[in-house]
């Protein structure tokens, strides 16, 4: 999976496009990830004790992997990830200005 914790993605699809946030967490199994503020739903819980209210939280769900796309921190434009030995060691690279990521 290219996309990782603490990444600065887009969304590409659904009602959230256009937007972007950092990804709360990776789910490999899946091939999804979690958006912070992206793809908001509203989660209603009872009152569990005496005296306290029901209330709607809203929580962040996953999104499939091929509906967000990484944005460079180098030129901070969306982009699609390679990768390349360097020093023996596998690194993502940015397709659009070769930069480490």
């Amino acid at each position: 999976m290219k996309i990782k914790k603490n990444d600065l993605v887009k969304m590409l699809a659904g009602k959230d496009s256009g937007k972007t946030g950092k990804v709360l967490q990776a789910v490999p199994q899946d091939g999804k990830v979690v958006v912070e503020g992206l793809n908001i739903m509203k989660k209603h819980s009872k009152p569990r004790k005496q005296g306290e209210k029901g209330q709607r939280i809203e929580v962040p769900r996953k999104v499939q992997i091929s509906n967000v796309m990484l944005i460079c921190p180098k030129c901070a434009k969306p982009t699609r990830v390679g990768y390349k030995l360097l020093d023996g060691k596998k690194q993502r690279i940015c397709k659009k200005c070769q930069g480490e990521i």
